[in-house]
């Protein structure tokens, strides 16, 4: 698609204050004055990469949980449905979206030698993004693989103002040393920028705030402005003025509701800063002030701080960790009282499951929230759903074994036409997940990726291949 108009406002556009440096999202005034243009954010290149972790498996992983398709949809290809009973029940919503891709395994995570039995929770979190094998140290010579969020950051992150964004949800404290001999960055890190250089993700939104929105003036400045009880919108209030005038009416508007999304979401996290130094009793005492004891408020501020980040092309790559392997949190929200470690070992019995099931259901619910809002968010000539690759699972399978197979993994967001959405794919037992990471990878840009970890090849996300590739392996 073309367009021709009138003003040309850089794409790279920043409005600065003291203590502040505003990107802005896509305008209209940005589509060059008087020439043809093409939205070349709807390139395979320009995809943004989300990749979500979640902790522990499925429900759905179990052999119980598979037969009675908690997870894995019972119909494949276009012809399948999300039941209530179905742990994508809470995205049924995004079914156009979805690429739901079952039966894969990270054999990466298993134990290689006798001194690494037990250690599966330690090794999970490195492994999902790089589907490589941890070296078993406690010290600085850790050693795995560089993950695929870098690989895309390294090649198309280099003309954003962040590479990539690393986030997460929970902290972690062993006092000083994790469990079975491995270092702690395996069981924290999910971005590996090389083998040896893991990444470490922020948990507090008020940081994200400031590395959004603060990035280029001093701590001194953005303390002044927090202290005066001022929005950061107010102190580039100026440059909004003179920019306003020179915008069409349709910018106006769309500029107007993208600084008040900033100031609602900035108020949120004073809120919560306000809140926990309340003095109150918190839910989680050790937790920094301004991190919510609730979960899914939690949950909410990191992805509206991500779809900002999305928006106004701060970053194209974010790797999010929504919780740590052994985690004894609880969820209200979800029907059972039960910790999610402890619910994770369900002992295979079929009620246990179900509480797993349920637990499971209601972390998952909050990524509808995520799609809602990219589906929201016009960019250009699409939506950053769109335009966005979104990876959600998790290296492990069925908690309760502490195994490594069928491993719960979907893709959602049509990636810049790299994923057709709308389909069940069902893996052949046996398939590394690293498979779907190399045809992935091949959608968004990367051409000459032909391995990535274990992989043994590639998997095809669209219908058309996967039928092709059925027949090839099925013989004639």
């Amino acid at each position: 698609m073309e367009f021709i108009t009138g003003k040309h406002l850089p794409r790279r556009t920043f409005l600065r204050g003291v203590g502040a440096s505003v990107a802005l999202p896509f305008l209209d005034a940005m589509v060059p004055a008087g020439r043809p243009w093409r939205d070349r954010s709807g390139e395979p290149g320009s995809a943004r990469l989300v990749c979500v972790e979640e902790s522990m498996g499925a429900a759905g992983s179990s052999d119980w949980g598979d037969a009675r398709n908690l997870f894995a949809p019972a119909g494949l290809g276009r012809d399948f449905e999300i039941p209530s009973t179905s742990q994508l029940a809470p995205l049924a919503d995004f079914r156009d979206h979805l690429t739901i891709v079952s039966n894969t395994d990270c054999r990466m995570a298993e134990a290689y030698r006798a001194e690494e039995i037990g250690g599966d929770h330690d090794r999970s979190t490195a492994v999902f993004l790089t589907q490589a094998h941890p070296k078993q140290t406690q010290g600085s010579d850790v050693y795995l693989g560089t993950s695929l969020d870098q690989v895309h950051a390294r090649r198309f992150g280099r003309d954003t103002a962040l590479p990539s964004l690393e986030l997460c949800i929970e902290g972690i404290d062993r006092g000083g040393g994790c469990a079975y001999n491995y270092h702690c960055a395996y069981t924290t890190s999910l971005a590996w920028a090389a083998p040896d250089r893991p990444l470490p993700a922020i948990r507090e939104p008020r940081v994200v705030f400031e590395r959004l929105f603060g990035a280029g003036d001093s701590a001194t400045d953005r303390a002044e402005r927090r202290r005066t009880n001022r929005s950061m919108i107010d102190w580039i209030a100026t440059e909004v003025v003179r920019l306003r005038k020179g915008l069409g009416a349709v910018d106006r508007v769309a500029l107007e509701q993208y600084l008040e999304h900033i100031r609602e979401i900035e108020r949120r996290i004073a809120l919560v800063e306000a809140r926990n130094t309340g003095g109150e009793e918190r839910e989680m005492p050790e937790a920094p002030s301004g991190v919510p004891d609730s979960w899914e408020e939690h949950m909410q501020l990191m992805y509206d701080l991500q779809v900002l980040a999305l928006q106004t092309d701060l970053t194209r790559v974010i790797t999010f960790k929504t919780g740590f392997d052994q985690s004894n949190r609880t969820f209200a929200a979800s029907g059972t009282t039960k910790s999610f470690h402890g619910a994770s070992h369900h002992g295979n019995v079929p009620d246990d499951i179900m509480d797993f099931h349920k637990i499971n259901t209601h972390r998952l619910g909050q990524l509808a929230y995520l799609l809602e809002r990219l589906r929201s968010t016009q960019d250009g000539d699409g939506t950053l759903l769109d335009k966005t690759a979104v990876i959600w699972g998790s290296p492990m399978g069925d908690p309760n074994l502490h195994n490594h197979r069928r491993c719960p993994l979907l893709l959602a967001g049509h990636a810049n036409g790299a994923l057709e959405g709308g389909l069940h794919l069902r893996a052949p037992t046996g398939t590394p997940m690293a498979n779907v990471f190399v045809s992935l990878m091949r959608g968004i840009g990367h051409d000459e990726l032909r391995t990535f970890g274990d992989s043994t090849g590639g998997f095809p996300l669209n219908l058309g291949l996967a039928a092709a590739a059925a027949g090839e392996r099925n013989g004639p």
